[in-house]
C-alpha cells in the first residue's frame, strides 16, 4: 500500500489531475446540496449518469426539497421515476424523505449511522451522502473506487467475499486525506471511471501510476465469473383505441404499483416485440391484441400513468403500428 511518508503527494497529484480532468455538467456535484445529493445517490443505483441527469432536473424542478417530496403521493412520485427503473429505489426515497420530515424536522442527517437508519440507504450510500453532501473524509467503496484501490494495493484476493471487502475498505480508508472528502471522493471516482477503467486501464495516463502495486491490473479486482442469463419470453396484451389503452396495476413484487399492459393468456402472433434486461434475465416482451377485460382500467393516450419504461415503449411502438399514435408521442 501507498506509504503514509508518500500520501501527501500523491493526494496532490490526484487532486492536480481531478482539476484538469474531472467529469463536469454533474448538477449534483455542481449544487451539492444534502438533497441533491440524496437524490442523486439513489437515481445513480444501477442507472447511469447519462441517463440520470435529464431525470434528475425534471426531479428538482417538481421535487426541489425534502418537504415537497414528503407530501406528495406515491403515484406522483412513481411517475416522475419513469425512464430510471427499478422503482423500489422512488418508493424508498419517498419512504427516506418522510422519515426526514418526521424525525429529523426536515434537515437530512451528516452522520453515516443516522443515515443508515433511513429507508433505502445502507453503508454505500450513506457513505457518499456523508462524502459528497458534507465534506466528510469516509471511505466510499463503489465500482470504480473498488478497482482503482484494489490496484494500487495489488489486492488479489476475491472482493466478493466479507473479508475481501474488509481488506478493500481498509485500503481505502488509508487513502484519505485529513480533509476535502467531497473533491477526494470525486477524484477517485473520476480516475477510475476515465483512466483505471475496468479491463486494460490507460496506465500510461495514470497520475498516480508511481504509487500503485498492480502486476497485473487489468485483471484486477478478482470478482467471480458473471452469473449466466437467462432468456424469457412475456406475452402482454394491447387493448387500445383512439379512446385509450387498458392497462392492469401491478400488485408485485416487479413493479409494484405501476401500471403495466395485462398479461396475455392466448397469445397468437405478436403485434410487437421488443427486448430489455432486468437483471440476469433477457426479457423478449411480445404484445399481442386482446379485448379488454372487465377488471382492465382505461386511461386517455394524453394522460398515462406511471409505467415501466420496456411497457411504455412497446405501447409507443404498437400504437404507432396499428395507426393510433405515433412513438414521438410517449
Amino acid at each position: 500500500m501507498i506509504d503514509r511518508a508518500t500520501l501527501p503527494e500523491f493526494h496532490t497529484a490526484l487532486a492536480s489531475w481531478f482539476a484538469a480532468n474531472g467529469r463536469r455538467g454533474l448538477p449534483w456535484r455542481d449544487a451539492p446540496t444534502p438533497y441533491a445529493v440524496l437524490v442523486s445517490e439513489f437515481m445513480l443505483q444501477q442507472t447511469t449518469v447519462a441517463t440520470v441527469i435529464p431525470r434528475f432536473k425534471g426531479w428538482m424542478a417538481r421535487f426541489p426539497d425534502i418537504a415537497t417530496l414528503a407530501n406528495a403521493t406515491e403515484a406522483e412520485v412513481l411517475k416522475h421515476w419513469e425512464g430510471l427503473g427499478y422503482y423500489s429505489r422512488a418508493r424508498n426515497l419517498h419512504r427516506a424523505a418522510n422519515a426526514i420530515a418526521t424525525l429529523h424536522c426536515g434537515i437530512i442527517p451528516s452522520d453515516p449511522a443516522a443515515l443508515r437508519s433511513l429507508p433505502g440507504i445502507g453503508p454505500y450510500t450513506a457513505s457518499a451522502i456523508a462524502a459528497f453532501a458534507f465534506d466528510k473524509c469516509v471511505p466510499v467503496l463503489d465500482a470504480n473506487i473498488i478497482r482503482l484501490a484494489a490496484r494500487l494495493a495489488n489486492f488479489e484476493s476475491p472482493i466478493s467475499t466479507a473479508q475481501g471487502m474488509a481488506s478493500i475498505e481498509r485500503i481505502s480508508t488509508a487513502l484519505l486525506p485529513p480533509t476535502g472528502g467531497r473533491a477526494h471522493t470525486s477524484a477517485l471516482m473520476d480516475l477510475g471511471s476515465i483512466i483505471c477503467h475496468a479491463g486494460v486501464p490507460d496506465c500510461l495516463s495514470c497520475p498516480v501510476k508511481s504509487f500503485c502495486k498492480a502486476q497485473s491490473p487489468a485483471l484486477l479486482p478478482v470478482k467471480p465469473p458473471r452469473k449466466k442469463t437467462t432468456e424469457v419470453v412475456e406475452a402482454r396484451s394491447i387493448a387500445a383505441s383512439a379512446d385509450g389503452v387498458h392497462l392492469l396495476q401491478s400488485a408485485g413484487p416487479r413493479w409494484k404499483g405501476l401500471w403495466t399492459l395485462p398479461p396475455c393468456t392466448d397469445p397468437e402472433e405478436p403485434v410487437v416485440t421488443i427486448t430489455h434486461a432486468i437483471t440476469r434475465y433477457k426479457v423478449r416482451l411480445e404484445l399481442h391484441a386482446s379485448a379488454a377485460e372487465p377488471h382492465w382500467t382505461l386511461f386517455p393516450l394524453d394522460n398515462l400513468p406511471a409505467m415501466p419504461s420496456p411497457h411504455r415503449k412497446a405501447l409507443a411502438l404498437a400504437l404507432q403500428k396499428i395507426g393510433i399514435g405515433s412513438a414521438s408521442d410517449f
